[in-house]
């Protein structure tokens, strides 16, 4: 779907209607906003389903049992990047 729409002097885009309907868009939705030399892209970010959630988990624990990843491995990584951040 391609549509036309105009910013205002605020910034401000405002989504047409089909758009927010169909997409089960509201007040207060979030997006994650992705652009490079010539687009704009908005990717609404939702929280997963329970089902959705564990499915992630269940992925990323055999990816990490595939390529050899412990749980001290994991705790290490976390550890490293939590005193990156104090910097």
């Amino acid at each position: 779907m391609a549509t036309i729409a105009s910013m205002s002097s605020r910034g401000q885009i405002v989504l047409p209607v089909s758009i927010r309907r169909k997409m089960n868009l509201g007040e207060g939705s979030q997006f994650l906003v992705i652009s490079d030399d010539e687009n704009i892209l908005l990717k609404p970010i939702r929280e997963p389903s329970l089902d959705e959630f564990y499915s992630l988990i269940e992925k990323a624990q055999e990816t990490a049992k595939k390529i050899g990843l412990t749980e001290e491995d994991i705790n290490t990584v976390i550890k490293e990047a939590r005193a990156e951040k104090r910097k």
